[in-house]
């Protein structure tokens, strides 16, 4: 069961029962471009739907194929209720989830943008409903992933806390990230904030379950990390496009050129000057993004009318 609310910013709430009867959320934008091609959004481990704002009003509102948009809010994210069992912040349950709010919002097939965790379960999706999956673009993550980047956002959740003001939580996540996005103006940086942050209570508190750092604890550094290369295989029959940031430690430029190798219809770009993972709303990528999922769509519609 799904309900949607209005809201000003361009999106409506999205809210449906997830498998385990736990309410979770996401944003719905341009649902009224019924006859494109959908979009669903997955965001990063800690991140939520808002990280997508900028670019799902682009696909939405794009004068030359508006689409529809649903970003989601991962369990203990966002606007999704918090799990009592820290075990289901896991990518299994996450996928089936996103299937569940997929169904509940009438998509049978769409456009995948996932950004680091929310690229990870898009792989995973590519084994558990192939026919679900259109066309991907994996942003800054790869079927590797290396181990030091991996310490760094260990290390950061760990740290994470709650802060007395918007100011000063947008100065702890400058701090702990302005060496991998120099480029980054203050006004960056607090647009961040108010995306990993909420008010509550007077105070500017986590918009994730703090919880979520007990998934992290139990990765053994001393053995090698698992890959999801044969989840990776499964977009092999399907466009993908792959972003990776120039300052990145979570996707090498040698998984890159591997991904490259093995899959036959990958498209790579690298966003100089940005880390993990590059802003969706920057440059042009955007409108790049915009034309790799329209191209898609015109040659569909082109082996139709040879059909």
């Amino acid at each position: 069961m799904s309900e949607t609310f209005e809201d000003s910013e361009g999106w409506t709430r999205f809210d449906y029962g997830a498998p385990d009867a736990l309410v979770l959320s996401g944003r719905k934008y341009g649902f009224e471009h019924a006859d494109a091609l959908p979009v669903i959004c997955l965001p990063g481990l800690t991140r939520n739907a808002a990280d997508f704002h900028e670019l799902a009003l682009h696909l939405s509102r794009d004068a030359a194929r508006p689409r529809p948009v649903l970003a989601f809010d991962y369990r203990g994210r966002g606007l999704s209720q918090r799990d009592r069992d820290w075990r289901n912040y896991d990518m299994l349950t996450e996928a089936s989830d996103v299937l569940a709010g997929a169904v509940a919002a009438g998509i049978g097939e769409a456009a995948f943008v996932g950004t680091s965790r929310g690229g990870m379960i898009t792989m995973i999706l590519s084994a558990m409903r192939p026919a679900l999956i259109t066309c991907a673009v994996l942003n800054d993550i790869g079927p590797q992933i290396e181990p030091r980047g991996l310490v760094r956002i260990r290390s950061s959740v760990e740290r994470d806390r709650d802060y007395p003001g918007w100011d000063e939580a947008a100065a702890a996540i400058k701090a702990a990230g302005q060496n991998h996005f120099p480029a980054w103006d203050d006004a960056m940086w607090m647009r961040q904030a108010r995306r990993i942050y909420c008010e509550s209570g007077g105070k500017i508190v986590r918009y994730y379950d703090p919880a979520l750092v007990k998934t992290l604890a139990a990765i053994d550094f001393d053995q090698p990390l698992p890959s999801m290369w044969p989840q990776f295989a499964g977009l092999a029959r399907v466009p993908v496009l792959a972003i990776r940031g120039g300052n990145s430690d979570i996707l090498s430029q040698e998984t890159l050129e591997k991904m490259r190798q093995l899959h036959p219809r990958l498209e790579s770009m690298t966003v100089p000057g940005e880390g993990h993972p590059p802003d969706l709303a920057g440059g042009n990528l955007p409108a790049k993004i915009s034309a790799f999922i329209a191209a898609l769509e015109a040659r569909r519609a082109k082996a139709r009318l040879k059909a």
